[in-house]
C-alpha cells in the first residue's frame, strides 16, 4: 500500500507541475484569438499526463531500455494526442469565427448566418442569433413604416391646418378692413369663423388623444356598461352629419351584450367609425349599425362576406367577444390599401367614387389619417380589435371587445 501511495504522489506531483504551467499561459494569451486558447487547453492536459508518466517511471528505477521505451510510447502518444484534439477542436474554432462574423452583420440585409455548429450550446447560441436577427429587421421595417406614417401626417395635416386658418385669417381681415357691412353677410363670416374655430379644435383633440394613445397614458375609466346604449349614444351625435348628407343610420342592437369599458372612449372610437362611415357614403345612402355579441372563433372576411352581427365575417376572436358592425356604402376599398387603413396618417390612394356602380373611373378619397388610428389605439387598449373588409357595395368595420 505505501508503494501504491508513493507512485500516486509521485505522479500527482509531475502532472501538477505540468498542468499549473497553463494558467500563466492562458492569462497571456487572453488577448489572443480563440484557436491558442483552444491549443493550450489541448496540449497542457496531454503534457501532464506525459509528466506524470515519466516522472513516475524515472523514480521506479527501470531500466535504461524499459525506461527509454517509456518516454518513447509516452512521446509519441503525446503528440498524436495534440495532433488529434488540435484537428478535432478547429471546427469549434471556425464555428465560434462565424458567429463572429454573424454577430458583426446582425441586423443588416447582407446577414451572414452561422452553418456547421459542432456543439449544442454553439448551435443554441446560432440560433439566438438568427432570431435576434429576425426581430431586429422586423423592428427596422416597423420603425421606417411608422417613420413614414409620421411624415405622412406631418405633411397632411400641416396642410389641413392651413385650409381653415386661411379661412379664418380671410374673414377676419374682410371684417377688420370694414370690407362687409350689411348685417347678414357679417354674421355669415362670423359663422364661417366658429365653423373653421371649431374644426382646428377638433384636430388638435384628435393629435392630443393620438399622442396619450401611443404614450400609452391613456387612462380608463372602466365600469359594466350596455354596448347598446353606447351606440345609440354615437348614434344620436352623429345624426346631424347624417341629415345634413342625407344619409340614414339604421341598424340593429342586442340589448343584452355588456361590456367592462370606459363609455366616453368607447363612444369616441365608434363616433370616429361613424362619422368616416357617413363621409364616404354617398347621399342619400344607408349605414348599418349592429351590436351582438360572439362566443366562437372567427376570421376576418376575405372581401366578399356579409357576415352578421353574431360574428361570422366579422373577425370577431374567440372568448365571448361583444362586437360593433358598420357597414357603409363607399364602394370598397382597394385590396392592397386595407392592411393600412388604421395606420397613423394613411390616406387612401384611389377608390371607386361612393356610388357610382363601377361606372366612373377612380377617384383619390380620403379613408383615415388621424380618426381610425385613434379607433385603433382606443380599442386596443380595452383588449379589443378592430378589423375592416370589403362587402358588396362598400366596407364593413367591426370593433370586437371583451364581454362582461
Amino acid at each position: 500500500m505505501s508503494a501504491d501511495l508513493q507512485v500516486v504522489g509521485i505522479a500527482l506531483a509531475c502532472s501538477a507541475v505540468a498542468a499549473l504551467t497553463g494558467v500563466p499561459l492562458l492569462r497571456l494569451l487572453r488577448a489572443r484569438p480563440l484557436w491558442a486558447t483552444a491549443g493550450v487547453l489541448c496540449v497542457v492536459p496531454i503534457l501532464a499526463v506525459a509528466a506524470g508518466v515519466a516522472g513516475t517511471a524515472r523514480a521506479m528505477f527501470l531500466s535504461h531500455h524499459d525506461l527509454r521505451v517509456v518516454l518513447i510510447v509516452v512521446a509519441v502518444s503525446a503528440v498524436v494526442a495534440t495532433a488529434s484534439a488540435v484537428r478535432l477542436g478547429r471546427p469549434v474554432v471556425a464555428a465560434t469565427g462565424s458567429l463572429t462574423r454573424a454577430a458583426d452583420t446582425l441586423g443588416d440585409p447582407v446577414y451572414q448566418r452561422a452553418d456547421r455548429i459542432p456543439t449544442a450550446e454553439l448551435t443554441a447560441l446560432a440560433r439566438t442569433l438568427d432570431a435576434t436577427h429576425v426581430r431586429l429587421v422586423e423592428a427596422r421595417a416597423r420603425e421606417r413604416a411608422l417613420e413614414a406614417s409620421r411624415r405622412e401626417l406631418v405633411a397632411w395635416i400641416s396642410h389641413d391646418l392651413r385650409t381653415p386658418l386661411a379661412g379664418i385669417r380671410a374673414t377676419a381681415e374682410a371684417l377688420s378692413d370694414g370690407l362687409v357691412t350689411d348685417a347678414g353677410t357679417t354674421a355669415r363670416y362670423h359663422r364661417q369663423m366658429l365653423a373653421d374655430a371649431e374644426r382646428l379644435t377638433g384636430m388638435v383633440d384628435d393629435l392630443f388623444e393620438l399622442a396619450r394613445l401611443q404614450a400609452g397614458a391613456l387612462q380608463l375609466a372602466l365600469e359594466k356598461v350596455s354596448l347598446a346604449d353606447i351606440v345609440s349614444d354615437a348614434v344620436a351625435t352623429v345624426d346631424p352629419i347624417a341629415r345634413a348628407r342625407r344619409v340614414v343610420v339604421t341598424g340593429n342592437a342586442d340589448d343584452a351584450v355588456y361590456v367592462d369599458a370606459d363609455a366616453t372612449q368607447v363612444s369616441r372610437a365608434l363616433i370616429n367609425l361613424l362619422v368616416n362611415a357617413i363621409r364616404h357614403t354617398p347621399d342619400d345612402g344607408t349605414v348599418e349599425v349592429q351590436v351582438g355579441r360572439t362566443g366562437g372563433a372567427s376570421r376576418a372576411g376575405d372581401g366578399g362576406g356579409n357576415g352578421g352581427a353574431d360574428g361570422g365575417g366579422d373577425g370577431a376572436a374567440a372568448g365571448g367577444r361583444a362586437i360593433v358592425a358598420v357597414a357603409d356604402r363607399c364602394g370598397g376599398i382597394p385590396t392592397e390599401d386595407l392592411p393600412r387603413v388604421f395606420d397613423l396618417g394613411f390616406r387612401g390612394e384611389t377608390a371607386r367614387t361612393p356610388g357610382d356602380g363601377g361606372d366612373h373611373p377612380h377617384q383619390p378619397r380620403v379613408r383615415s389619417g388621424i380618426g381610425l388610428a385613434i379607433v385603433r389605439g382606443i380599442v386596443e387598449a380595452h383588449g379589443g380589435d378592430v378589423t375592416v373588409h370589403n362587402q358588396h357595395g362598400g366596407c364593413r368595420f367591426v370593433v370586437a371587445l371583451p364581454a362582461a
